[in-house]
């Protein structure tokens, strides 16, 4: 017979959805994640106070989310910062030029009105070194844009062979 306290350990709460509302007054638990992880629909996690939980969602969620609430406690995802690059723009037409260039090379980005994040990677950094464009090196939460193409992300363990049958040299 197993004992109370290795019957509680192996207990997991299933989450399917965000909180569509934050409990006010509630002290919030964080669970950090990586990226690439919460871009997942079934994964599992550990918050900050080692409750244990399953993640089973229709739609992949966010920093900041709310997922769970329970004796006074509110559960957030904690999104980890990331390596990135930050481009600073000026005009409309820099930042037509600058959303082409990266998108040409299939990156995912971040947009703000004054700048593009994109994450930190040996094609990028060629890229804006090749065509002199200031950059910034920083650690942020990275949360691209979620439509269109296809992401180089290099943490999935094969290599990358590239005949899309187009051309990048132009």
């Amino acid at each position: 017979m197993q004992s109370d306290k290795s019957v509680a350990s192996t207990f997991m709460n299933l989450i399917t959805q965000k909180l569509s509302e934050i409990p006010t007054g509630a002290e919030v638990v964080q669970l950090s994640v990586d990226r690439h992880k919460l871009a997942r629909r079934r994964w599992r996690g550990e918050a900050a106070d080692g409750t244990d939980f399953g993640f089973d969602v229709t739609e992949a969620l966010d920093h900041g989310d709310a997922f769970f609430s329970s004796d006074g406690k509110v559960y957030v995802i904690d999104q980890q910062p990331e390596a990135c690059f930050e481009i600073h723009l000026s005009e409309p037409k820099q930042s037509a030029w600058m959303g082409w260039m990266i998108g040409n090379l299939h990156f995912k980005a971040a947009f703000t009105d004054d700048s593009i994040l994109v994450q930190d990677d040996l094609a990028v950094e060629q890229m804006l070194e090749r065509e002199h464009i200031h950059f910034h090196r920083v650690q942020r939460v990275f949360q691209p844009s979620k439509q269109g193409g296809h992401s180089h992300d290099h943490d999935h363990g094969h290599s990358h062979s590239h005949s899309h049958g187009h051309s990048h040299h132009h």
